[in-house]
């Protein structure tokens, strides 16, 4: 009883605070790339077990997946123009065979999804080699469909330091392909050299990255690209997350001090 009239109490209060947050917000101050690591969606599955009709890995990831549009639609209401959204990592091979199937299914239904609203150009960003063929496939596909708005990476296969690896081995191969031996790749190598072969090439880094479910390491999201980052954990798991939780993000990003190494 005095939980659902403390549910009922914040109900009524959160628009207000929400109002509240926005009208503080500078949004001149809004990170222009954010990255979101969405985590806590098998933990959300077993603390909602009967809303949610059982508690399966599974019904977590659908109830994850559930959420990604209304966020996008948050971050185009504060003008970020590039969001990185962490749907599989490397790591996540290592799970059951069961969860594994069923969560890449539920990713090339929430990628069709995305697509076929036609508000956002989608990019897939990973390791897609690793990945089954038919998803591969579709991931490979995707294609630039505006020329403004929200450009959406979909980071799947995903590992920060593969991705690094596979940025020097493309740089090693242009330069072979333009007639350089190793000792000239070696010469001519910089940090400038290697951001133009990462997944995220020509777009810029992000200023703010965001981890749910209380967690506070990054497991290697974007590792080369967050040097300059700002970090936000956040208690919600990722489909508890609220605009609220969202504009706390903002807000505290806005009220940082970025001195980059100045």
């Amino acid at each position: 009883m005095y939980r659902s009239i403390r549910n009922f109490i914040k109900s009524l209060l959160y628009p207000i605070y929400e109002y509240r947050l926005v009208r503080a917000l500078d949004f001149s101050q809004t990170p222009h790339h954010v990255g979101v690591i969405l985590d806590g969606n098998r933990r959300f599955a077993k603390a909602n077990s009967e809303s949610l009709g059982g508690s399966t890995p599974a019904h977590g990831h659908r109830a994850g997946a559930n959420k990604i549009v209304e966020f996008l639609g948050w971050c185009e209401e504060a003008e970020v123009k590039v969001v990185t959204l962490w749907l599989l990592s490397t790591d996540n091979f290592k799970r059951t065979d069961e969860e594994l199937t069923a969560l890449l299914g539920i990713i090339g239904n929430t990628v069709d999804e995305l697509a076929a609203t036609g508000r956002w150009n989608i990019k897939a960003v990973g390791a897609l080699d690793l990945l089954p063929e038919w998803l591969a496939t579709k991931l490979s596909a995707l294609k630039p469909i505006r020329s403004d708005g929200l450009e959406v990476n979909v980071a799947i296969s995903y590992g920060g330091r593969r991705e690094i690896v596979d940025a020097v081995k493309s740089y090693l191969t242009s330069e072979k392909n333009d007639g350089h031996d190793l000792a000239a790749a070696a010469e001519n190598i910089s940090a400038d050299e290697i951001a133009k072969y990462l997944y995220t090439a020509g777009q810029p880094d992000p200023e703010l990255l965001i981890r749910t479910s209380g967690e506070q390491r990054l497991g290697g999201f974007l590792l080369w690209q967050s040097a300059q980052s700002e970090y936000y954990f956040c208690e919600a798991y990722w489909p508890d997350f609220r605009r609220v939780d969202f504009l706390r993000a903002l807000r505290s990003y806005a009220t940082r001090h970025r001195r980059l190494g100045k």
